[in-house]
C-alpha cells in the first residue's frame, strides 16, 4: 500500500507541476480548479491500471469517479471561459507578496495534498483484492447517485438565474438554494461520502472515511462556504437570504 500510496503522489506531484506552468503562461491560477477534477480521473485510470484487475465493485467506484469529474470540470471550464481569473485567486494574485513561490505552494502544491487525501478511496480501492458487491456499495450508489443530482441541478439552477440578465446583481435564491446557501457543495460532500462507501467493503476500507471527513471540513468551514460568503457579507439582501436558509445541509437552519 506504501508504495501505492508514493506512486499516487509523485503522479499528483507532477500532475500539479504541469497545472501551475499553465497558469503562469495563462497568468490565471483560477485554471486548478478544471485541473482538479480531471486529476481524480488520472489517478483513477493509473490506479486501476497497476492493479492489473477488474471487477464489479471497482467498476462502480471507478464509473462514479468518471461520471463526477467530466461534469464538474466541464462545467468549471465553460463557466470560466472568458471570464478570466476567479475572484479568490485574484484577490490573493494584488495582495500575495512573493506570489509565485506562494502560488506554487499555498494554491497548487496544498491541493495537490488534498487531492491525495481526497482520492484515497479511489486508489485504496482499485489496489485492494477482489471484494464482493455488498450493502455498503450499494448504499454508496445512492448516496452518490443523491449527490451528484443535487449538485448538478444546484449548477444548472444557478447557471439560469445567471443568465438572465434581470438578474444581473441579485442573489440566487430559488429551487435548490431556497432549502440551502450551498447546493453544490452540499452535493459535493455527499458525492464523496458515497465514494468512501463504495471503498469500505475493502480490506481495511475504514480508513478511506478520511475523504469525505475531510473534504467535507473544508468546504463548510475552509475554501467553500466561508470563502464565497465572504463576498456578500454586509449585503442587505443577502442578510435576508441568511436569516431564513440553512447554510449548507438543506432545511438544517444552523448546519
Amino acid at each position: 500500500m506504501m508504495t501505492i500510496f508514493l506512486q499516487v503522489s509523485f503522479l499528483i506531484f507532477t500532475y500539479m507541476c504541469i497545472a501551475f506552468l499553465l497558469a503562469l503562461a495563462k497568468k490565471d491560477n483560477s485554471i486548478v480548479d478544471v485541473f482538479w477534477g480531471l486529476g481524480f480521473l488520472i489517478i483513477a485510470g493509473f490506479s486501476l491500471f497497476i492493479s492489473g484487475v477488474i471487477d464489479l465493485h471497482k467498476v462502480l467506484i471507478n464509473l462514479a469517479v468518471l461520471t463526477w469529474s467530466l461534469r464538474l470540470s466541464i462545467h468549471i471550464l465553460i463557466r470560466n471561459l472568458g471570464r478570466g481569473e476567479d475572484f479568490r485567486y485574484k484577490v490573493w494574485r494584488d495582495t500575495w507578496k512573493h506570489f509565485v513561490l506562494r502560488s506554487f505552494f499555498q494554491i497548487f502544491m496544498f491541493q495537490g495534498l488534498l487531492m491525495l487525501i481526497i482520492s484515497l478511496p479511489i486508489f485504496f480501492a482499485n489496489t485492494s483484492l477482489p471484494v464482493n458487491v455488498g450493502l455498503s456499495d450499494y448504499l454508496g450508489m445512492m448516496v452518490f447517485m443523491a449527490g451528484f443530482i443535487f449538485e448538478t441541478i444546484g449548477d444548472y439552477q444557478l447557471k439560469a438565474f445567471k443568465k438572465d440578465s434581470i438578474n444581473k446583481g441579485k442573489i440566487m435564491t430559488k429551487g435548490l438554494w431556497s432549502i440551502t446557501r450551498h447546493p453544490n457543495y452540499f452535493g459535493e460532500s455527499l458525492i464523496w461520502w458515497g465514494i468512501a462507501l463504495l471503498a469500505l467493503d475493502c480490506p481495511g476500507g475504514w480508513i478511506t472515511l478520511i475523504s469525505p471527513v475531510v473534504l467535507t471540513l473544508l468546504l463548510r468551514f475552509v475554501s467553500g462556504v466561508p470563502m464565497l460568503e465572504q463576498k456578500y457579507k454586509g449585503r442587505s439582501d443577502w442578510e435576508a437570504y441568511k436569516k431564513k436558509t440553512a447554510i449548507f445541509v438543506p432545511y438544517l437552519k444552523f448546519s
